[in-house]
């Protein structure tokens, strides 16, 4: 496979981008070569600068759950360009997207739209510290809620011990604020809540930034049960999982309703957008009606909510449609486990709706701590073999990956074919 082009417009972005890359994950420093420089997307397909065609299980990290270049999705944002790319005042397509969210998620009576996930988890931790009138913060190791400062603290050294800042630039005394506990552990879970002082909790129910690692339903309750009898306000990171995993998103395996809920990628139909909502009560704090700030230009964007709209009502019309792709999806799994199992190779997968995920480990992966343990040299030798082969796979370990409306099952098989003949090769040292 030919890739100078991709070569020479990277060596040339380092130039004038830091890392030659605007998002870290994309400069395949986890799994070594040379990132592919994109020319376009077709459906299920990516074309890079080179002319190379490879089968995308990326998605634009989920937001494209119908394909690239939707002809529904192109046609309302170009449609919406026409009449203005940004004004700064409220637009009618606005609350008409509002009203498709709240409909299909229980528990969420008002939103606020915002350009970004980073935006909309720290904008929703704001207000729910203010409507608990506590400041500290509980997450869970392994889970990514954005670049916050107060979001980029990694685990304490003991249980209920507060988080210490996982890059520099983050001041300690925000760090002070947040525990971080271990994700999908009943044990011990207690003692945070009878310690920790907590205002909210914010948690990934179906956690996409380990890889794929689903809370179990049991760890939910409790995180649920726990939050209603210390005062504290329960929030779900669904940025990644909403409209993903299901057209409810993680409520569909959980019967557990959060007091307030994140959403992104798959709203935004490959658009910058993104809200935060929930209850009334806690929602009415939100500045013009209450004192909690948030603001933003470019918030409710008419051309990314055009778009936004129309790939939720797309999905609402199409609720089938998740059958269909979590079929895909255990498919590709199912095939991927067959061949590594055929070669003595141990391999982990998971699967929820159109979102899937896989593991070189030895153990099935429950947590962040489970997830470390897999073999990160293994998966990047695969990664390199599978993108040899025009399968274009998250170039990371720590990353899940996504089936689109477009895929069928002659390009699930043709994939698997594709891990087959990685795999022998890297048997045989090829």
């Amino acid at each position: 496979m030919e890739i100078l082009h991709s070569v020479n417009d990277f060596n040339e972005a380092k130039q004038v981008i830091v890392g030659g890359v605007n998002s870290p994950v994309r400069a395949f420093g986890s799994v070594g070569g040379t990132p592919r420089f994109i020319a376009k997307g077709e459906g299920s397909y990516l074309y890079d600068v080179d002319g190379n065609k490879y089968l995308d299980f990326v998605q634009s990290w989920g937001p494209l759950i119908w394909g690239h270049c939707d002809s529904d999705i192109v046609e309302a944002v170009i449609e919406s360009v026409k009449k203005g790319m940004s004004f700064g005042a409220p637009t009618e397509l606005e609350t008409t997207l509002a009203k498709e969210i709240i409909a299909l998620y229980d528990g969420v009576e008002k939103v606020r739209m915002v350009s970004s996930g980073t935006e909309a988890t720290m904008s929703a931790i704001r207000l729910a510290r203010a409507y608990s009138g506590k400041d500290n913060i509980l997450k869970f190791d392994g889970c990514y809620h954005g670049h916050s400062d107060s979001l980029l603290v990694s685990a304490g050294s003991g249980c209920a011990t507060f988080g210490s800042p996982s890059s520099p630039g983050v001041p300690e005394d925000f760090s002070k604020h947040t525990l971080v506990a271990p994700y999908n552990r009943i044990e011990g879970l207690r003692e945070f809540f009878e310690k920790g002082s907590i205002g909210c909790v914010i948690i990934e129910p179906i956690a996409g930034n380990m890889g794929l690692v689903p809370a179990s339903k049991e760890f939910i309750s409790t995180l649920r049960a726990l939050c209603d009898e210390f005062g504290v306000v329960l929030i779900f990171d669904e940025v990644m999982s909403g409209f993903r995993a299901s057209l409810k998103g993680a409520q569909s395996y959980y019967d557990v309703i959060p007091d307030m809920v994140t959403f992104g990628k798959v709203i935004g139909g490959g658009m910058p957008l993104a809200c935060f909502g929930g209850k009334d009560e806690i929602m009415k704090l939100l500045s013009p009606v209450g004192k909690v700030y948030q603001a933003g230009t470019l918030s409710g964007n008419p051309v990314a909510v055009s778009a936004g709209l129309m790939s939720v009502c797309k999905l609402k019309n199409n609720p089938e449609i998740y059958k269909r792709l979590q079929a895909l999806a255990e498919r590709l799994m199912d095939g991927f486990r067959s061949e590594a199992n055929k070669r003595g190779i141990a391999l982990q997968t998971q699967v929820r709706g159109s979102m899937f995920g896989y593991f070189f480990n030895d153990t099935e992966v429950k947590d962040f701590d489970d997830a470390k343990r897999s073999d990160t040299v293994l998966f990047s030798k695969f990664h390199a073999k599978m993108l040899e082969k025009g399968i274009y796979l998250a170039p990371s370990a720590y990353e899940a990956g996504f089936i689109c409306s477009t895929m069928n099952e002659s390009e699930i098989d043709g994939a698997i074919k594709a891990c087959a003949e990685s795999l022998e090769e890297i048997v045989n040292g090829i």
